[in-house]
């Protein structure tokens, strides 16, 4: 797996391994040979990610991740996809701002709250999605299931 970390803040973030172990759970479960997958993974402040928000998604506020499929798993042949022998998968975008916000309000670590996000963010470029509740129960299972693998979830 190619992980490219692009950290566009000053917040000290050492968590690659971590990152790593989330992403590649999140591939072994839903069976994508991780060997082959490149994700770009970034950290930005409230004003990044409030301005890429209002420029690629007409929303003008900043929310805790965005994610760029470079895939389309939810409207093309999956087979066909997995068959590449390389998978640029996407990049993912995390607002450090709001996960910090996050992670105090929901009573849990820094770390705990980046970890959901990467989980979820890399759903996303899989094609999930949430916004019909078919579709939001579908991903919230997958998300607690990575995050129990990884001890996360009781």
């Amino acid at each position: 797996m190619n992980l490219l970390i692009d950290n566009q803040t000053n917040e000290d973030i050492n968590l690659q391994k971590t990152l790593e172990k989330v992403i590649k759970e999140v591939l072994r479960v839903k069976d994508i040979d991780e060997s082959k997958c490149e994700i770009s993974l970034s950290f930005v402040d409230s004003d990044t990610i409030h301005s890429l928000n209002k420029e690629y998604r007409n929303v003008d506020n900043p929310t805790d991740v965005l994610s760029f499929p470079i895939e389309d798993f939810a409207n093309e042949d999956i087979e066909k996809i997995l068959e590449k022998d390389y998978l640029m998968l996407g990049d993912v975008i995390i607002c450090v701002d709001i996960a910090k916000n996050q992670a105090q309000y929901l009573g849990h670590s820094f770390e705990r709250e980046i970890m959901y996000l990467t989980c979820h963010s890399m759903l996303h470029l899989l094609g999930y999605d949430h916004i019909d509740e078919a579709d939001k129960k579908l991903m919230r299972e997958c998300e607690k299931e990575v995050m129990k693998n990884l001890g996360v979830f009781k």
